[in-house]
């Protein structure tokens, strides 16, 4: 599972956290930055092209930072064949 949240602090920036990555020592610190920021797009990844479906995310967190006004229609779109 992975969201994509705008920081509600800060300077404003768009991230990402994939929850089922978090490792211990970690995991309490990265959900309670996504819980505190603003929600923009969650799913699950299914299938075999994680790491390409990792680089679509990363590409449009970098848009979203970069400016562009993506709708959660349009990213779901971009992520379609990627989300379980």
């Amino acid at each position: 599972m992975f969201e994509i949240y705008r920081e509600s602090a800060y300077n404003k920036k768009y991230r990402v956290v994939y929850f089922t990555e978090l490792g211990d020592h970690d995991k309490d610190k990265e959900i309670s930055r996504a819980l505190a920021g603003d929600h923009v797009f969650d799913g699950f990844l299914g299938g075999d092209q994680r790491r390409e479906a990792k680089r679509t995310i990363a590409e449009l967190v970098d848009r979203l930072n970069d400016g562009d006004a993506l709708t959660t229609h349009e990213i779901g779109a971009e992520l379609a064949p990627f989300l379980a």
